[in-house]
């Protein structure tokens, strides 16, 4: 049976990468459709109705979300909220009316509890507040998981969702204040050796980083994460969440992804911590054993190695980067 997956946010970093690992398999009896806001204002319920109708879907991969980096969620949670509950609501509702097979939206380990035990794992979820920095969107994202318990109990609807850790690579946004913290650090380091006093000798130049260097993240780089989205779509039949994230083992402090990305750039300047910046949350250390028991033998990309494969992109591909 042929299958039409809709992919929305298909054109940001995720979907790009999805779209990657799919033109290299050409899997026989799929038709990928990778959509973007041109293509719809998700917001908007007519909008979101005429693309289905359009289109119409048999999955559906739902990426798209109001997104930022820490500082411009602390300033925007309320439009953070609302715009992304209202783009969920829309998908979900229309993937039930078009009668979807099976939709896998996409949540993320900030959304967990600010004060828990560590690691998280997919029943921890709703067990407290999320972190007052992006509380917003945090809450928005939670109410997916709930929206699809929602439809599965009410409708038989097989709705369910991803966590994944933190997300990196070619395609992502660069813009400052927009950011997530690779992309954010990918872009000052090369304005910092291209664009600041070109002039200056670049080991006199100072990349400074925000905050102490001292808290501890996963990273995931996007082309793993789209092969573990298409292995969901395809294989994982529960509308439970599933976390998709690197081993506990392989989580690095921000001064460890500061240095790969000096390593990265052959930077040759002086690397410094600014402590007068907010680190954010130290850790949100995810437990990947549902996914390992699942797929015991998925291999991750080394993180240093995915890293430069990033920063290469960014130089290569620097005037048509989201920056």
């Amino acid at each position: 049976m042929s299958k039409t997956v809709l992919v929305t946010g298909g054109t940001g970093l995720v979907g790009k990468a999805i779209e990657a690992v799919i033109n290299e398999e050409k899997p026989p009896n799929e038709r990928w459709l990778f959509v973007g806001s041109k293509d719809a204002d998700l917001t908007d319920l007519q909008s979101t109705r005429a693309m289905f109708e359009r289109y119409q879907p048999t999955h559906v991969i739902h990426l798209a979300a109001m997104v930022g980096g820490l500082f411009h969620n602390m300033n925007n949670n309320l439009d953070f909220l609302r715009k992304n509950i209202q783009i969920n609501d829309n998908v979900l509702l229309l993937s039930h009316e078009y009668k979807v097979q099976k939709v896998v939206s996409c949540l993320s380990t900030c959304i967990f509890p600010d004060k828990t035990s560590y690691p998280i794992d997919e029943t921890m979820i709703h067990n407290g507040p999320p972190h007052d920095s992006n509380f917003g969107y945090s809450y928005a994202k939670r109410l997916i998981d709930i929206t699809n318990r929602a439809y599965n109990q009410q409708h038989g609807d097989m709705f369910t969702s991803v966590v994944p850790c933190n997300v990196f690579g070619p395609f992502d946004n660069f813009t400052p204040g927009v950011s997530h913290v690779i992309p954010g650090m990918i872009h000052r380091l090369h304005e910092t050796i291209y664009l600041t006093d070109p002039e200056k000798p670049q080991k006199e130049k100072i990349f400074s980083v925000y905050g102490t260097g001292k808290p501890l993240r996963q990273f995931i780089y996007s082309k793993d994460l789209a092969k573990l989205f298409i292995w969901v779509l395809r294989e994982y039949e529960n509308v439970e969440p599933i976390i998709l994230s690197v081993d506990e083992a392989a989580e690095v402090t921000i001064a460890h992804l500061a240095e790969s990305l000096v390593q990265g750039f052959q930077f040759k300047g002086k690397l410094e911590f600014d402590s007068s910046k907010a680190d954010g949350q130290y850790k949100k250390t995810a437990s990947n054993a549902k996914l390992r028991k699942l797929l015991p033998d998925f291999q991750f990309t080394d993180f240093d190695l995915a890293i430069k494969e990033t920063v290469q992109w960014y130089i290569d591909n620097y005037e048509k980067a989201r920056k």
